[in-house]
């Protein structure tokens, strides 16, 4: 096949994405494939901010942030086996997997 895989995981948990990220890196590597990355992205940041009253005191407020973690991976030759290993490959609830071919 000799083409390239191109992942992408994206949670609001950086660990839960590091320790998937690991857990593709080992599948592919164990099926002879070659792994570039993880790659880390850009954290984008998202921040609201609050009343912490609803009627007076409009200059007492509160800000709350979302903060979303990103990784790429590219995976070179790759065969069939390691399209099957990326299939049947667990990863936690949380993580959002992007995968390209």
């Amino acid at each position: 096949m000799s083409q390239r895989i191109r992942i992408k995981l994206k949670s609001y948990d950086h660990n839960l994405v590091d320790k998937s990220a690991e857990k593709i890196v080992k599948a592919v590597k164990s099926t002879g494939a070659v792994v570039s990355g993880p790659i880390p992205l850009p954290t984008h940041k998202k921040v609201f901010t609050v009343n912490r009253s609803t009627f007076v005191n409009k200059k007492s407020r509160e800000q709350f942030e979302l903060a979303t973690f990103k990784r790429l991976m590219d995976v070179y030759n790759s065969s069939s086996k390691t399209i099957d290993s990326l299939m049947k490959l667990e990863l936690p609830s949380g993580v959002e997997v992007e995968i390209k071919v």
